[in-house]
């Protein structure tokens, strides 16, 4: 291999294998969407008042039932966050226009952009392939999005 060949960028992610990475990095951050959901759904279902109960549901203390409302409604709003940043990772390979447009979006949220700097990490760690290149340009963009949202 020639030293022009390694400066053109043979033998390191291309294209592509950035496009798959942003594709592997949005899929991580859905099944973590999802799991988030589940979660939301399981608290408010828990923690609700059942038709009938006058006692105000399973949990006679008032405060600790509106907390786990909180906690769900929390866990709601960072899945639906999640779930922006995978169709913006689907929607440009620009680590700066993704960054820009989650920024974006956590801003409508109200939520802090660099929370998703964890799941974004857990993303690229958590990838199902053996594509060696497209693991690795994931990992270049989580990192690249992490320092752009703040991480």
């Amino acid at each position: 291999m020639r030293d022009a060949d390694i400066a053109e960028g043979v033998g390191g992610p291309g294209q592509e294998d950035f496009a798959n990475g942003a594709a592997l990095l949005a899929a991580g951050l859905l099944r973590q969407a999802r799991d988030l959901a589940q979660s939301a759904a399981g608290l408010r279902a828990a923690f609700s008042p059942m038709p009938g109960d006058a006692a105000g549901g399973p949990l006679s203390d008032v405060r600790r039932q509106r907390a786990a409302l909180a906690a769900a409604a929390e866990a709601g709003s960072r899945g639906v966050l999640m779930l922006e940043a995978a169709e913006k990772l689907g929607a440009s390979g620009d680590a700066e226009a993704i960054a820009e447009a989650i920024n974006a979006a956590a801003k409508g949220a109200g939520l802090p952009a660099r929370g998703l700097v964890a799941p974004l990490r857990a993303a690229a760690l958590s990838m199902e392939t053996d594509d060696g290149a497209a693991r690795i340009a994931a990992a270049m963009l989580a990192q690249r999005l992490a320092e752009l949202l703040g991480g």
